[in-house]
Formats: structure tokens, C-alpha cells, sequence
């Protein structure tokens, strides 16, 4: 069993799809067909169920792709290993965080690193940041940027970076229920809220609503991400409570579109980076841990 198939595997996992898998690692569809086939014939396994539409991962796969990620990394450590003399660091770092922080918290993080660490490859994936502390127990990411949950799950390490505040955003446009928005006693159980699916932002705005003693909110949508949520505002779809961060990073076009509206406040919460506390004994990622003292 090679590595290099199991990062086609990986890939695979990720896309869902043998033709983007191929053409992003440069072999033929037909080429990434058999190398899989050839998995689930040394595994005695499907590891996908496979239409001519879509690729859905087993069981079986999901099993297989803990396994696949573990040896990966145990690979790396051994690469590390034997480079230990070395004069500098070589080899990967996967990193996770939403679009925004992409743009707000993580820049000032890698440049202090890749001025000290310049031969480390980094990979970025972006995403829900509600989705962060499991992306790192699945071993999908080394580090992540997210808000810090309720309760860290065990063996997980947070170090704070920041604090989200939040604010209540209207769409600027007129809609059905600007009047009842307006009214000196705003109407909130009449008025559609756009939430997160879930993450420490949606914990905050479900006590809001509790305060406001609104136990069956308008709820038009449920959205994965804040960053889609901003848009479906500005096209007076609802309100929402976003990170004032997110709109700060907008789109001019949507800022334009939106308006802060007072309300009671919600208390900020904390943002910051969350690794598996195993993983600090990898070189590299203890070296990006060490950067985070820097970080204000």
C-alpha cells in the first residue's frame, strides 16, 4: 500500500468526484479508478458506492480514512525524523478557519511563522468555523482558527487569539416586515431570523432569544457558514446576528446593503487556535504553537 494512494484516497473523500480527484493530482480518471479498485481489493472492502453521478463514501471508507490520515501523518513524523539535523524545518502544515479569518486572524499568525519557518508547505482549507474542533479530531487539519466551544472536548489544547463581537444586521432594502421591525416595540416573533447551523455564535443567539422570551422564533433558514448568511440578508431574505468581523470583510456591495441595527448586545465570545494536544510532540506544529504567544 502506497502513500501516494492514499492520498489519492484522501482526495478522493473530499471531491466525490473521479474526475476532479485525477485531474488535480495529474492521472487519468480511468488510472484513479483502478488504483481505488485495487485498495478495496487488498482491503476485502467498497470503500465507495459509486453511480454515474455521484461517489458516497462506505462504512468501511469512513473506517479506512482514520487509518489513511493516521499513517499519513506518522509518515511525516518519520520524514521529520530523519531530517532532525537539519538547520530548518521541511515538511507540511494543515491549517483550517473559515473565509474570514483567512482574511482577519491568520495572516498575522503565518507571516511571523513563514519568516522563521520558510520551507514549510502550507495548507490551507477553508469552511464553516463551526466545523473546526472536528476537523482535528478526525485528523483533517493540524491547527485550526475557531470560536471556543461550550466544553473542549478532551485532548483537545485551545490558546485564545481574539474575541468575536456580534451585532444584529437588517437588510437596508424595504420588506415585508420593515414595519414591524421598526415599530418602537420591534415585533421579533414576526420578524425571520438567518442563523448558523450551529457553533458558538448560535449558542449565543438562542439565549438572546431566550432573554427576549421569543421561544418560537421566525426562523426562515439555517445556514453553514456566516459568510453566506451576510448575502441572504443584504437580499432582505431576514436579519441575523453576525460576527461584526464577517460584514467588516464583506464585499463592498454587501456592506452597502446592510445595516447594524441596536439591539440588547450579545456578549463576545472567544476566538482562537485548538490543536490535539498529541499532535504538539510534531516539530512543526509545536513551532506554530510557539508563534501563538506573539499573536495579541
Amino acid at each position: 500500500m502506497k502513500i501516494r494512494d492514499l492520498h489519492l484516497f484522501l482526495h478522493l473523500c473530499e471531491t466525490h468526484n473521479f474526475n476532479t480527484t485525477a485531474k488535480a493530482n495529474y492521472i487519468s480518471p480511468s488510472t484513479l479508478s483502478r488504483q481505488i479498485q485495487r485498495l478495496e481489493q487488498k482491503l476485502g472492502q467498497s470503500l465507495f458506492i459509486r453511480d454515474n453521478r455521484t461517489v458516497q463514501i462506505t462504512e468501511a471508507g469512513m473506517i479506512f480514512k482514520l487509518f489513511a490520515n493516521q499513517t499519513i501523518q506518522s509518515y511525516k513524523q518519520l520524514e521529520q525524523t530523519f531530517k532532525a539535523n537539519a538547520t530548518h524545518l521541511v515538511g507540511e502544515l494543515r491549517l483550517f478557519c473559515s473565509v474570514t479569518a483567512a482574511y482577519s486572524h491568520l495572516p498575522e499568525i503565518l507571516d511571523s511563522f513563514r519568516a522563521s519557518y520558510p520551507a514549510v508547505d502550507i495548507t490551507l482549507t477553508t469552511g464553516d468555523a463551526a466545523d473546526a474542533v472536528m476537523k482535528i479530531q478526525n485528523n483533517e487539519a493540524d491547527l485550526v482558527i475557531a470560536g471556543r466551544p461550550k466544553q473542549l472536548p478532551a485532548g483537545i489544547e485551545f490558546t485564545k487569539i481574539g474575541e468575536i463581537e456580534m451585532a444584529l444586521y437588517i437588510p437596508k432594502l424595504r420588506t415585508y416586515f420593515s414595519e414591524r421591525l421598526h415599530h418602537p416595540k420591534p415585533d421579533w416573533k414576526h420578524i425571520p431570523f438567518i442563523l448558523p447551523q450551529h457553533g458558538p455564535s448560535r449558542r449565543k443567539i438562542d439565549r438572546w432569544f431566550t432573554q427576549q422570551k421569543l421561544y418560537q422564533p421566525y426562523i426562515y433558514a439555517t445556514v453553514a457558514g456566516h459568510e453566506a448568511i451576510a448575502p441572504m440578508v443584504a437580499l432582505g431574505c431576514g436579519v441575523a446576528f453576525l460576527p461584526k468581523v464577517v460584514v467588516e470583510n464583506c464585499p463592498e456591495r454587501i456592506q452597502q446593503r446592510i445595516i447594524e441595527w441596536p439591539t440588547n448586545a450579545i456578549t463576545c465570545f472567544d476566538i482562537g487556535v485548538c490543536v490535539q494536544k498529541k499532535q504538539l510532540a510534531n516539530k512543526i506544529i509545536a513551532a506554530f504553537w510557539q508563534k501563538l504567544d506573539c499573536v495579541d
